[in-house]
């Protein structure tokens, strides 16, 4: 059984095929069963030979925000808990290639944009739990607001703890509500950002390479809050593209 995306893409290209190979009205004439023995479907391999060897940005956009939706739409539809479960570990059973090629280059406001800031911060976490959970703690301590509650991560969050919420988050974008989940992952960012920043500054004196390198973890992590609660924002108002 192939992921949702990779069956996106193999609509979206079927689609195109359409267009190009089948007669304009021809369409109406043909009958459901049809039509689905007469479409025209290559391999996924072939779609990201053509899409991302080209040099040509509309498209690798346009099919970015089309798999994106295509995705979303049918896993929101039906939320088979299945196909969910294989979605939030998409990255421990294959890695981050395949989603980097589908959106790494997506405008950071908008679906596909946010959709890979989400599995790259559960790649991060997933990776490094344990410095995951020292940051969130040392965030959670440091920042005077509310985003450790909204984040909802238990009090002392330890490595697994840390782990399940990210899965929790990401599990939010298929089957609840979706700018409650970017809501969620953005304050989940901006805490894990103030526990980078704090940590940097311990190790100023002393380490300044490893305070460097929080450091830009923590600007990282601040500019994904900000995307991910514009993105709520826009979602919100049905305008996130």
């Amino acid at each position: 059984m192939c992921l949702p995306w990779i069956a996106a893409m193999q609509l979206e290209q079927a689609a195109e095929a359409e267009r190009v190979l089948v007669p304009a009205g021809s369409l109406d004439e043909m009958s459901d069963s049809s039509r689905e023995f007469h479409k025209p479907v290559r391999r996924p391999a072939e779609l990201f030979d053509r899409t991302f060897s080209a040099e040509d940005p509309a498209e690798v956009s346009r099919v970015a925000h089309t798999t994106a939706h295509a995705l979303l739409a049918r896993v929101r539809a039906d939320p088979d808990a299945e196909t969910v479960d294989r979605l939030v570990s998409f990255t421990d059973e294959h890695g981050i290639d395949d989603l980097a090629e589908l959106w790494s280059r997506s405008p950071s406001r908008s679906l596909p944009g946010a959709l890979w800031r989400l599995y790259l911060v559960q790649l991060m976490i997933h990776d490094d739990p344990r410095t995951a959970a020292l940051l969130y703690e040392r965030g959670r301590a440091e920042l005077a607001s509310a985003d450790d509650v909204v984040a909802g991560a238990p009090s002392p969050a330890g490595p697994e703890e840390l782990v399940a919420l990210v899965d929790t988050i990401l599990r939010g974008l298929f089957e609840g509500d979706f700018a409650v989940a970017l809501d969620r992952a953005a304050a989940f960012c901006r805490v894990q950002a103030s526990g980078a920043t704090h940590v940097a500054d311990d190790y100023e004196n002393t380490e300044p390479e490893r305070a460097s390198a929080f450091t830009t973890r923590a600007l990282r992590l601040s500019d994904y809050g900000a995307d991910l609660s514009a993105c709520a924002a826009l979602w919100r108002r049905d305008a996130l593209t």
